[in-house]
């Protein structure tokens, strides 16, 4: 996610505590917010699909997706 839409979510989020915000910006902010939580989980998936154990025997298994 760019740095620049963190920016945005920080500044909405620093609005609605000092005054509020009006409909069209929670609006954006709801979006902005969905997208960036999306962009951490799909880090986390990567992260996990690229993570391997060792069992005590010393061999690698890689982790599997719980359904």
């Amino acid at each position: 996610m760019e740095q620049s839409r963190i920016d945005r979510i920080n500044a909405l989020a620093k609005k609605a505590r000092a005054e509020g915000l009006t409909p069209e910006e929670q609006a954006e902010r709801d979006e902005l917010r969905n997208e960036y939580l999306a962009a951490i989980r799909l880090s986390l998936e990567n992260q996990l699909d690229n993570t391997y154990y060792v069992d005590p025997k010393g061999e690698k298994h890689k982790l599997e997706k719980k359904e």
